[in-house]
């Protein structure tokens, strides 16, 4: 396994895409936008088969409310290979008593993940 990506929630998605581009080189996805929610994002890259960043916005964040919604890191993902894989891997967790946060599914942005919390709460992606 590896870790896909670090996802950052902020509050000015464009001034944060534009410093990762400037200072690190980082090349962007273009802007993945829920309308229902509001929500938005970027993916930056670091090359090919690197670890990203997602920078994440949703204007009504407050303190702890709900999944990890407040400023900074939100969640780290692992690439687990095959959606056969994230579906074992979060059945083997479920068994061994962690807590499922999200049952495998396919995201709006495209992703088949599953959410887990490590054993201090942390979210933790399980993605192809």
């Amino acid at each position: 396994m590896q870790i896909e990506h670090i996802a950052v929630w902020v509050e000015n998605l464009e001034t944060m895409r534009d410093f990762y581009i400037k200072y690190l080189g980082a090349a962007s996805s273009g802007n993945y936008t829920n309308s229902k929610t509001n929500f938005s994002s970027y993916f930056l890259s670091f090359g090919e088969n690197k670890t990203r960043i997602e920078l994440m916005y949703y204007p009504d964040i407050k303190e702890n409310n709900g999944r990890n919604c407040r400023m900074g890191i939100a969640h780290f993902a692992v690439s687990a290979g095959s959606k056969n894989t994230v579906d074992e891997l979060t059945e083997r967790l479920r068994a061994d008593g962690y807590k499922i946060a999200s049952e495998p599914r396919t995201t709006g942005d495209g992703y088949y993940e599953s959410v887990i919390l490590d054993p201090e709460g942390n979210f933790v992606e399980i993605t192809v």
